[in-house]
């Protein structure tokens, strides 16, 4: 019998991955607890071609929590952040982040997976550079208190997210009540003088 060419072997392994991928994106949304052999039955493969890329669930996890990191990190993208108040801006991002949680809630036990690892820092980096660079925005327009350091504000501003994220997990709060907090909290962490026309009361 003739092998398949390295080429053609690699593209199979790369149509197959991005297919469990998929999948697992699809039937996570809807049920965060599901195994890997349901996830291969949604893929339409063994769950031994589900384990030849994934090592085990929680990597599995991790590729999709990444994958659904790029698809919001475009979405803040088409939401110009650069554009109008600072506030407002801020108020558009966290909605987005929000909106995830809410449509992937296997992002929370992606989160606990991997608390503070490498990948976990790597799927930050591209919300905390835009996070950093709207904060600069808003101090240099005077919205934001110009007297603490963007890079910290950032940080505080995901950490505030994990706080939130963390209590949604555990069943103390709803996603809605969460998203209000957080908004509430982040403005007032960077010392905002109000929200937005349109995004919402006063939040200080």
């Amino acid at each position: 019998m003739t092998s398949k060419p390295a080429g053609r072997r690699r593209a199979d392994a790369e149509r197959s991955r991005a297919a469990i991928l998929d999948a697992a994106v699809r039937l996570l949304a809807g049920q965060p607890d599901a195994g890997m052999g349901a996830i291969a039955a949604e893929a339409g493969v063994t769950r031994q071609t589900v384990y030849a890329h994934f090592a085990s669930r929680d990597d599995l996890l991790a590729a999709v929590a990444d994958r659904v990191t790029e698809e919001a990190t475009a979405a803040m993208d088409a939401a110009e952040l650069d554009e109008g108040p600072a506030s407002a801006a801020l108020l558009r991002l966290l909605d987005i982040g929000w909106r995830s949680f809410a449509q992937h809630p296997v992002l929370l036990q992606a989160g606990r997976a991997s608390p503070m690892g490498e990948r976990e820092r790597a799927r930050h980096e591209p919300v905390t550079d835009r996070l950093v660079r709207l904060i600069r925005r808003g101090q240099a327009a005077g919205e934001f208190d110009p007297g603490a350091s963007p890079a910290w504000l950032a940080a505080a501003t995901i950490a505030l997210g994990h706080a939130a994220g963390d209590e949604v997990g555990a069943g103390r709060m709803s996603l809605d009540e969460a998203s209000a907090a957080v908004r509430t909290a982040v403005l007032r962490t960077l010392g905002a003088r109000a929200a937005a026309p349109g995004d919402g009361p006063d939040e200080r």
